[in-house]
């Protein structure tokens, strides 16, 4: 005979499966949505859709070791800060803890599976994450064993000069490749378009000009770039091609055919996001102007004492370095950010 109470039928897994895969909201607008107060029941990027289900398979297998008598979604959401806090008591065979930055997502996609609020007393507080704290990219790893510098160091000194991410990187192809004077054409071209004396451009088009005109207005002094085509959240976006392989890249980028890739192969063992960090580097370090240099430019409504508007300073345990604002916004753009304290806090390094 089958059970009385179908919905029991499911396992936790599936249960939290249909759950989140009904949240999924590609294609729509987070910032509309966040505008209508709608975005908390959304998950908008199919990335963080994976990110948060693999969390949330961790704890429901959890739930199904400590607990099997629970059995439904709803009965398992009071073991959510149980779980959340053993994985932050959790040691590896190093005796290492997991980071605060995997705590803090696991939550985060608890809090979302559970539509649990921001004001809620009972919401779990994971610990803080500390910069000083980072692993990823800093130190050597196992995997650095099965990578050899001297056969990819082509393809270390492209990403160390476009700053590129993984998957922007395997799908790149020749005809991604601008001068600054093919972009300005571009840009010619599709505002004559735009100006009513030829066809109208597509939603496409417009796009493409915008991204274009803040290109050439954020890096006036740079003529080559690459095009960052559907990089993360699907966004396109231009950045300028730097550093003492300039050259080369744009030899290999001007040598590979239109629609052929450039790269056939990236190794996993490349530790991409940390030729990132280089780029970024590079890049504050030919914009920073000396902290001296840059001048008080505005007023402290308190205190009636004058400040530099362009000065960053850091916060937690960098407290007390500070940073050019201007330098800052302009590698925050050529990595596909929005905050330059991802900039200060991930990226930049040795300075």
């Amino acid at each position: 005979m089958g059970r009385k109470n179908k919905k029991y039928a499911k396992s936790l897994h599936q249960q939290a499966y249909e759950r989140l895969t009904g949240m999924l909201a590609i294609g729509e607008s987070k910032k509309t949505a966040m505008a209508a107060d709608e975005a908390g029941g959304k998950i908008f990027s199919f990335n963080t859709y994976k990110t948060y289900a693999e969390h949330v398979r961790y704890f429901t297998r959890w739930v199904m070791q400590k607990h099997p008598e629970c059995k439904t979604l709803k009965s398992a959401k009071k073991y959510v800060n149980d779980f959340l806090q053993a994985r932050t008591d959790q040691v590896d065979a190093e005796g290492r803890h997991l980071s605060a930055w995997t705590i803090q997502t696991e939550a985060a996609a608890l809090n979302k599976l559970y539509q649990i609020d921001k004001a809620d007393p009972g919401r779990f507080q994971p610990p803080v994450r500390k910069r000083g704290e980072i692993r990823r990219s800093r130190l050597p790893a196992a995997r650095d064993r099965h990578f050899s510098t001297t056969n990819n160091d082509e393809l270390i000194r492209f990403c160390r000069g476009t700053g590129c991410r993984r998957n922007v990187l395997q799908r790149l192809t020749g005809d991604d490749f601008w001068t600054r004077e093919k972009m300005e054409m571009k840009i010619s071209a599709l505002e004559k378009r735009q100006s009513g004396k030829a066809s109208t451009p597509t939603i496409r088009e417009l796009r493409l000009l915008t991204i274009l005109q803040e290109a050439l207005q954020v890096f006036p002094d740079q003529d080559c770039f690459l095009f960052h085509r559907g990089d993360k959240g699907g966004r396109n976006r231009f950045a300028p091609i730097i550093g003492p392989d300039k050259e080369q890249i744009a030899a290999r980028m001007r040598s590979t055919a239109p629609g052929k890739k450039v790269w056939e192969h990236v190794s996993s063992n490349a530790d991409i996001h940390g030729y990132r960090a280089d780029y970024a580097t590079a890049m504050y370090r030919m914009y920073a102007r000396d902290i001296d240099d840059i001048p008080y430019d505005r007023i402290n409504q308190g205190s009636g004492r004058a400040y530099q508007g362009d000065v960053y300073c850091c916060r937690n345990d960098d407290h007390g370095r500070k940073l050019d604002k201007a330098a800052m916004i302009k590698c925050s753009k050529a990595l596909g950010h929005n905050r330059i304290s991802v900039v200060a806090s991930s990226y930049l390094r040795g300075l």
